[in-house]
């Protein structure tokens, strides 16, 4: 992990993929405490409100190419990585996941770890798919690849 600052690209790449593949599209449901309006709807009180995530994650005016996968969506103009105020995979506010800090330090360790043994490269003439199938969570479509030793 003292090697993570030093790994802009593979943190970037990382988040971009969380991004596009929005595994978990809903928030969890909510009550609404009090009666409210909000974008011009009243939203009385009691009601069930959820918020739908690719609504964040796929906002034209969040990100420059919000339908390509690109990790440069994550870096400066000097190669760093940068937070982004729309990366929301854990939620947000008092309901956000309690596992994030635990679940991005062994997302980093497993992807850095895999990437510096293997050489990845999707099986040829089969580019892999950004559609995914939607369920209780989103899923990518089946895809083979290969796994080449360094």
């Amino acid at each position: 992990l003292t090697d993570r600052p030093k790994l802009p690209y593979t943190d970037a790449v990382i988040h971009e993929t969380q991004r596009v593949g929005n595994i978990v599209p809903l928030g969890l449901p909510k009550m609404a405490s009090k009666d409210s309006t909000l974008g011009g709807y009243f939203i009385p009180k009691g009601t069930a409100v959820t918020t739908i995530l690719s609504s964040v994650l796929f906002d034209k005016n969040e990100w420059e190419t919000p339908d390509v996968f690109n990790p440069e969506h994550f870096l400066d103009s000097e190669g760093k990585f940068r937070r982004r105020d729309a990366f929301l995979p854990f939620l947000a506010g008092k309901r956000v996941c309690i596992g994030e800090p635990l679940a991005k330090m062994e997302l980093f360790l497993f992807f850095a770890s895999l990437l510096q043994r293997f050489t990845f490269r999707p099986v040829p003439g089969k580019m892999p798919s950004l559609e995914g199938v939607l369920g209780f969570n989103n899923s990518p479509e089946e895809f083979r690849m290969q796994a080449v030793p360094r």
